[in-house]
């Protein structure tokens, strides 16, 4: 049996990476296991949002993400909306494509970017070379997963075909080795830890071994996934300003996209749409149906054809015991306005500080339950109300409106549409209700937010200049951190105090009530290792120890 481990993640896509990534830096001894040796090259997962860039700032390897990127730089990241097909007299681009809403790009640290999934997953690998706490089991699958109250058992064995041997790399030697199996004379063996994540996808054994069930909306669908080459529908598309994605909007359809989304800039793309539930590789004519989207003919070069369902499912719970559940695993909807990996991202920066809050002794059970608390009503209003509820009301506009049967009314709809008409409120992300947060009273965890550089409890920190001239999320630290601008020193003494009390690392950042940092509108601001705000006022609590206490989950 192995020695021990204080985190074990089971599956390495991008969100078990980017939390063994997370954990690393915390010097949280972990190992993630993962059946493919390498990223399945596979054009999905391409919009990461302002928020997701912030991430790969804290992970350290933000500028090797946008380095990675296979569009020129600066080519605008946004969407082309069409009636009918691409050549259409109706369609509309929005300026400024990429954010989430009036106010998005300043309200966060980085700006978005795009590239496909694969070498997102790509970058996070090679950071993660760089950090010696974590092992790396690639080439190996989780069979079992126990737990009792003293820690977690995972059963793993080699993937065999499509996986690959046990293939490790350690920081240590700083070069891949192949490392010696030990176990069971099959290859088995078991790994122990105080604490685990499955981030194994859709099909999750850790979810499943949990007996987690999950819910949704099942739109009865059956999709297509074609990636393909094709210079000429380049060409075609030059009648549009230079966009990222293009959907096409039917009657026929009811609401369900066909989605044109580039991997580069010339030849390279991929296509969704719904399709017969019979559908195969070989009975459908899939150029056809890229033609008839596009609304003008052109030559095609598949590399991949492959099927999905529509349907929107969350689990009902993301966590049992010492064991948690992270993006695919806990949450799958259509791949409709990038939600997707950016929600699984968004996971683990959630989660990871908490884990190693635990793990080095600050934080409380009730801080890892709050990755429930908070994570889970995000994605079920996402799915909800975004994804599901955007579907419905694109059917229901395509119902109404038919230039056919009254142009004028149509056109008049459809300039409404194109400046915001038909889409849902700005998606700003809080955790207002969540049980580790000084939130107002009543509030709940919501996406219906609203882009405000006040510093507000549960909400995201809106970066401001320093005088130093630095950024105040280039000081932000990796554990709590408290913004002191002009603020009364007995007040951040106080606050001090409690967080050693509670053996809670923090860092004081000192500066003017000026500058921009006014628009804090408080003197005092803590900040959780997330970058959401906690509390914020303009002198301590009388109950400073309390506060402390409550962020940590101690109480």
């Amino acid at each position: 049996m192995a020695d021990p481990y204080e985190v074990i993640i089971v599956g390495g896509g991008p969100v078990g990476v980017a939390l063994a990534v997370d954990l690393g830096q915390r010097n949280i001894k972990a190992a993630i296991i993962e059946r493919h040796l390498t990223p399945q090259r596979i054009p999905k997962g391409q919009n990461l949002t302002n928020r997701t860039l912030e991430h790969f700032y804290f992970w350290g390897c933000v500028d090797q993400l946008r380095a990675a990127r296979v569009m020129p730089p600066g080519y605008p990241i946004g969407g082309v909306t069409a009636y009918d097909n691409l050549m259409s007299e109706y369609w509309y681009a929005p300026e400024g494509g990429g954010g989430r809403g009036e106010g998005v790009g300043s309200y966060y640290f980085q700006r978005n970017e795009r590239l496909p999934q694969y070498l997102t997953e790509e970058v996070l690998r090679n950071r993660l070379k760089e950090l010696p706490s974590v092992t790396t089991m690639f080439g190996w699958v989780a069979e079992t997963v126990e737990q009792d109250a003293k820690g977690v058992r995972v059963t793993i064995a080699p993937a065999g075909e499509g996986g690959g041997p046990f293939f490790s790399w350690s920081a240590d030697t700083a070069q891949q080795t192949n490392k010696e199996q030990t176990g069971d004379s099959d290859g088995r063996q078991v790994l122990e830890a105080q604490y685990l994540a499955g981030c194994d996808g859709g099909r999750s054994l850790v979810r499943e071994s949990l007996g987690i069930d999950r819910g949704g909306t099942d739109f009865d669908e059956r999709m297509v996934l074609a990636v393909f080459r094709s210079r000429e529908l380049h060409e075609a598309l030059e009648r549009f300003p230079e966009r990222t994605t293009y959907r096409v909007l039917k009657p026929e359809l009811q609401g369900y996209w066909q989605f044109f989304g580039r991997i580069d800039v010339g030849e390279g793309w991929f296509f969704h749409a719904p399709v017969p539930k019979d559908t195969t590789p070989d009975n459908y004519d899939f150029h056809a149906l890229l033609e008839e989207a596009a609304g003008c003919k052109f030559a095609v070069e598949f590399d991949h054809v492959g099927f999905w369902d529509l349907r929107v499912m969350i689990a009902s719970r993301y966590s049992v015991g010492r064991i948690f559940i992270a993006g695919d695993a806990a949450h799958q909807h259509p791949p409709y306005g990038g939600y997707g990996l950016n929600t699984g991202l968004e996971d683990v920066t959630n989660l990871g500080w908490k884990l190693a809050a635990a793990v080095k002794g600050w934080g409380g059970q009730k801080l890892l339950e709050s990755y429930h608390d908070e994570r889970y009503p995000i994605f079920k209003e996402t799915g909800e109300a975004v994804i599901a509820g955007g579907i419905e009301r694109d059917r229901e506009w395509l119902d109404r409106y038919n230039p056919n049967v009254d142009k004028e009314e149509f056109e008049k709809a459809w300039d409404e549409m194109a400046h915001g008409g038909n889409r849902a409120q700005s998606y700003e992300p809080h955790y207002e209700g969540s049980p580790v947060v000084i939130g107002p009273p009543g509030a709940a965890s919501s996406i219906h937010g609203r882009y405000s550089y006040k510093a507000e409890a549960g909400h995201h920190l809106p970066p401001q200049p320093l005088s130093s001239g630095r950024n105040v999320f280039e000081e932000l630290g990796l554990d709590l951190t408290l913004l002191a601008l002009d603020a009364d020193e007995k007040s951040v003494s106080a606050i001090e105090a409690a967080a050693k009390a509670q053996k809670a690392p923090l860092k004081v950042i000192r500066d003017s009530f000026g500058g921009g940092r006014e628009a804090y509108e408080s003197r005092l601001v803590l900040v959780r290792p997330d970058q959401y705000v906690v509390w914020a006022g303009d002198e301590a609590p009388a109950g400073a120890a309390a506060m402390i206490r409550r962020v940590a989950g101690a109480d």
